[in-house]
C-alpha cells in the first residue's frame, strides 16, 4: 500500500501553533473517516480527532477549541490546525484513516512535536 506519511511537526513555542499534514494514502479518501492520534513517551496512543466522510468532526475533550482537522479529498491529504498549544500536546503524532470501522493496520512515521519555551 501507499505509506501513510505525516509532516509539519517541530519545536514550539507555548501559545504557538503548528499545521500538520497527512499524505493518506491511494486514491478515494473520501470515503474514509481520517483521523489524528497523538503517543506521548510512556503513554499509549491516544485519539486527538475524526473527520467522517461527510466531515463530521469530532475532538478529543483535551484539544477542543484549539485543533481543526480538515481534510481536502482531492489531494487525498488531512490536515490538523494546532493552535494555542500547550507543553501537554507534546509527542509523536500519527495519522490513519478508516473504512468500516476498521483502520489501516500500518502506521506511518509520526511527525514529532514539541510544546516548550
Amino acid at each position: 500500500q501507499v505509506p501513510l506519511v505525516e509532516s509539519g511537526g517541530g519545536l514550539v513555542q507555548p501559545g504557538g501553533s503548528l499545521r500538520l499534514s497527512c499524505a493518506a494514502g491511494g486514491r478515494s479518501f473520501n470515503i474514509y473517516t481520517g483521523a489524528w492520534y497523538r503517543q506521548a513517551p510512556g503513554k499509549e496512543r491516544e485519539l486527538v480527532a475524526t473527520i467522517t466522510s461527510g466531515e463530521d468532526k469530532n475532538y478529543a475533550d483535551s484539544v477542543k477549541g484549539r485543533f481543526t482537522i480538515s481534510r481536502d479529498n482531492a489531494k487525498n491529504t488531512l490536515y490538523l490546525q494546532m493552535n494555542s498549544l500547550k507543553p501537554e500536546d507534546t509527542a509523536v503524532y500519527f495519522c490513519n484513516k478508516m473504512y468500516g470501522g476498521v483502520l489501516r493496520a500500518d502506521w506511518g512515521q509520526g511527525t514529532q512535536v514539541t510544546v516548550s519555551s
